[in-house]
């Protein structure tokens, strides 16, 4: 027996589609043969699943555990709840690896798979190896002793978060947008300290109030409305499986990815000083000048949540962010992404720092920046076109980092021009001191797009 998938489907760091176009049951079953057969060469015989709220996600599930217990690996669902609680469960139950079953910050339609093999982030070349298994059906078969059996891990996830907890009584609106976090802050809410105000914590795959995606401003207009109407000190707000946190001010202005590392790197160096602290390559220089500033050693390094969170491992970092609100903690926890945790985190840097969330807002250097811009591109020519401008900008003798795609910087600040590693885009970003500065960037960036025959044009959906 052998399989296909859609090779839209097999990304770098996971795996998605659309469902009922370029993924389906059969594809479950194929990742669940193959990652069971590579699980079982490498000595491992058990794997915890979970799933978030999607309509989609049951059949998948069921799809996924048959793969699974075929090529002969045991199964603990751990049930319904956001990315990260099935991470926690990865960590410390007697599993091998785990699979979650989400879409993420993507509309409905849309699902996929996060995978952990011992305890380390699977991704890249290992979900390429997965098509190839599928292809040539090379997928171990199992005797039939497999079980599949449920744990019940929110109630115990819910109290690690809340052992993360040391301190400070606030006013918060959360809102979790109708993803798979809301029962979880739900419980969590009910145990810390403080007044507490919760949105759209009912799980409903339609998501009927606002797509659950807090880097896009739009999508935080209620909890804007909420935290103005109640006087709350600031509003969280959580993606569509629990991994990316999203934040406001007590005068609802956004403090993004970058800004709330920045005000959690400052608690976690009086605990480890000197330690390194990494952001991708999308973060503001504020960021990295801030980290130093409290004695870190900034490191910028690529975007993506499994590039991330290897890095930590070999730098020892003890904590890692993304612009697109992934935080990742290594002090006193698991290393993984975990909107959840972080939040827990946040309260208590506030309370150490002792400055309100608008006043940390305040004191943040005033910088002019464009959001994340993304621009179809086909395919083949994505990673040309990059590799195009990098050749040119050195060849002109530019200040250029090649970490991640081609960040530049210059007397006016700094652009980033790099090749989604998910889709067919480039995505650009810009940041100066003031907004004629920020002018001569995007000309700078429309200059080398138009060397390579592109237009900086309609952006792409995420």
């Amino acid at each position: 027996m052998t399989h296909r998938f859609d090779p839209t489907s097999l990304r770098e760091y996971d795996i998605r589609g659309i469902v009922g176009e370029t993924l389906g049951p059969d594809d479950a079953r194929a990742i669940g043969r193959g990652f069971a057969t590579l699980l079982r060469r490498a000595g491992g015989t058990r794997v915890a699943v979970g799933r978030d709220g999607r309509l989609s996600s049951p059949m998948l599930e069921e799809a996924l555990i048959e793969g699974l217990t075929a090529s002969g690996c045991s199964v603990v669902r751990t049930g319904m709840g956001p990315t990260p609680m099935l991470y926690f469960a990865e960590a410390t139950l007697e599993v091998d690896g785990g699979i979650q079953i989400t879409g993420s910050h993507n509309p409905g339609h849309y699902n996929g798979f996060k995978m952990v093999f011992q305890h380390t982030s699977f991704f890249g070349e290992k979900i390429q190896l997965l098509g190839k298994m599928a292809a040539e059906g090379d997928w171990d078969e199992g005797d039939g002793s497999e079980t599949v059996t449920d744990a019940d891990v929110e109630d115990l996830y819910v109290s690690r978060l809340f052992a993360g907890f040391a301190g400070g009584a606030y006013r918060v609106g959360w809102d979790t947008g109708n993803g798979a976090a809301g029962p979880v802050i739900e419980k969590l809410v009910k145990l810390l300290p403080g007044e507490h105000h919760t949105l759209f914590t009912d799980v409903d795959g339609h998501f009927p109030n606002h797509h659950p995606d807090p880097t896009e401003e739009k999508n935080l207009a209620d909890l804007k409305k909420l935290v103005a109407e109640k006087q709350l000190d600031f509003g969280l707000a959580f993606d569509g499986d629990g991994d990316r946190l999203g934040a406001i001010d007590g005068l609802g202005r956004v403090v993004w990815g970058d800004q709330l590392l920045s005000i959690l790197a400052e608690p976690v160096l009086r605990v480890e000083p000197g330690a390194t602290i990494i952001a991708d390559v999308k973060a503001s220089q504020m960021l990295f000048d801030r980290v130093a500033e409290l004695g870190g050693k900034p490191l910028m390094w690529k975007t993506g949540h499994s590039l991330v969170k290897t890095k930590m491992k070999e730098t020892h970092a003890p904590l890692a962010g993304e612009m697109s609100g992934h935080i990742f903690f290594a002090q006193d926890y698991y290393g993984f992404d975990d909107a959840q945790y972080a939040a827990v985190r946040l309260i208590q840097a506030i309370h150490v720092i002792g400055k309100s969330l608008t006043e940390l807002k305040d004191a943040m250097p005033m910088l002019v920046n464009t959001p994340e811009m993304r621009f179809q591109v086909d395919e083949s020519r994505k990673f040309a076109v990059v590799d195009e401008v990098l050749d040119r900008l050195e060849a002109e003798g530019a200040d250029v980092n090649r970490t991640d795609g081609a960040r530049v910087n210059t007397p006016d600040g700094w652009w980033l021009l790099r090749a989604s590693n998910t889709q067919d885009v480039l995505v650009a970003r810009a940041e100066a001191k003031d907004q004629a500065g920020l002018d001569r960037l995007l000309a700078q960036i429309d200059d080398q797009l138009a060397k390579s025959g592109l237009v900086r044009g309609e952006q792409a959906a995420h």
